[in-house]
Parts: C-alpha cells; structure tokens; sequence
C-alpha cells in the first residue's frame, strides 16, 4: 500500500490510517480523495486479517479542517457538481466498509472534515475538537454529504443552524449531540479508539460487517431496512462464527471467531 498523502501503520488486526498534510491542516486535496479511495475502495477490502481502522490527521491542530480551498477557484457548475459527487463517493466507500471505522479527532472537523468524520461509523473527539460545516462562509453549501448526514445525527433543527450560520461545535456539545460517543483528554484520542476497537473485535466479524450493512440501509431511500435486517439475520446464521458463538455460550466461554 503505497499513498502520497496517507501514513497507513498497522498494530495486530488494527490499522491507523493518518492523513498526513499537517501544514495544510490536513486540508482534502484532490490526491488524498484518491488516497482514501484507493484504501477504502481497493486495498482494504483486500485485507480479510484486518479487524478495525482508526482513521486521524496529522499534528494535534486538526482532524482535517476543510477541503483544500485553492483547488476551488476554477470550479463552476458542472465542475462543482462532479466534485462534489466525487467526495460522496469516496466517503460511502468509508461508511458501507464492513470493517468498523473509528474518526479519532482532534482539534477542527471542519468542512469537508466534518464530513469526513461523519462517514465513519463511530467518533472519538478530544477536548479541544471543534465541529461544523461553515461553507456558507465561502457562497457554497457542504457536498460530500453533510446536509444528510449532519441531520441524521443531530436532528434537522440545529443541523439546518448549523449550516446556515457557519458556527462550530465544541466536543462537549458534540456529545450532547450524539455526534461524537467519547470525549477525551487531548492526546488520548487514538487510545480511546483502539480499546473500542478492541472490545468490537471480540465480536463475530461477520456479524459487526452485518450490522454496518443494516444500519447504513435505514438511511438509503431505495433500500428496506427492516428486509436488510431479515436478510442479513439469515446470512450470519449460515456462518461457522454463529455456530461457533452459540456453543460458546451454551459452554460459557469466551468464543472464538474466525470471521468464517
């Protein structure tokens, strides 16, 4: 695995992935989207050992603080709309990843780095971590997902605010939110997110990848969840990890589960 603008470190079945443009605060350039999609998209799914991921920015000043501005300047219509269903695409292939994906987050979220964190399936944000989707600020809206996945976390009323004045969130008030699960002292961020991840994988890989699957289709419009959840309740009970966990239990003892 090789990326100009990802550190990729692998620790056990956990992988860290940092993007790594500290002196743009990590700034969404359009080579980190290809960055991100080729792990997400190509060489991840490739990795049947891998258990979890933790994904952060370089530095502790921010997670990522936005998309990279210049590379706005020549946008107009067509452009803009390719870019933006560009970024969407590369964030689902974060959020319908059947490994879990932990944002550890610290200081600005900002942006595209909102959306960014959001695409995840689960958020640890240190204290000094700041959320929002500011674009308004430049004339635009936000287009890698943030007018939907803002609303399905904190609720149209104070995401529709959010997006019309360009305030940030303070990690306190993300939590309160249910945007972020864990608030942490700045620097445990990491820390936090791979005991997380730790107590997750000692779950039925199978099952964690089904539960991702489910819960994404609540919020696809041409999707039945409720069907998703049947389908995916019988395809689990074919699988050597539910025979294996069922017989743990009746033996009471810790399961061991192969992903198979």
């Amino acid at each position: 695995m090789s990326y100009q603008n990802l550190l990729v470190t692998e620790e056990g079945p956990f992988l860290t992935v940092t993007i790594n443009r500290e002196k743009a605060l990590n700034a969404l350039n359009q080579q980190t989207m290809s960055d991100l999609a080729q792990f997400f998209g190509e060489d991840l799914p490739q990795r049947s050992d891998v258990r979890g991921v933790i994904l952060t920015g370089a530095g502790d000043r921010a997670f990522v603080a936005g998309a990279d501005i210049k590379e706005f300047t020549s946008l107009e219509g067509e452009g803009g709309a390719n870019m933006a269903q560009r970024g969407q695409d590369v964030f689902f292939l974060i959020e319908r990843s059947q490994v879990p994906v932990v944002a550890a987050i610290q200081g600005f979220a900002l942006g595209g780095g909102c959306e960014l964190a959001m695409a995840c399936h689960l958020r640890i944000a240190g204290e000094k971590a700041r959320f929002g989707q500011p674009e308004v600020n430049l004339g635009i809206i936000p287009g890698y997902g943030g007018t939907q996945r803002l609303i399905q976390y904190i609720g149209k009323t104070k995401a529709t605010e959010l997006m019309m004045t360009g305030d940030m969130l303070g990690a306190e008030d993300a939590l309160r939110l249910g945007l972020v699960n864990y608030v942490v002292a700045p620097g445990e961020e990491i820390a936090k997110a791979k005991e997380l991840l730790q107590k997750i994988a000692t779950k039925g890989p199978r099952a964690i990848a089904k539960v991702i699957e489910a819960v994404n289709a609540y919020f696809q419009y041409d999707v039945d969840g409720f069907a998703n959840e049947v389908s995916g309740f019988g395809d689990v009970t074919k699988t050597e990890d539910f025979k294996e966990g069922a017989q743990a239990f009746v033996e009471k003892r810790a399961a061991n589960f192969t992903g198979k």
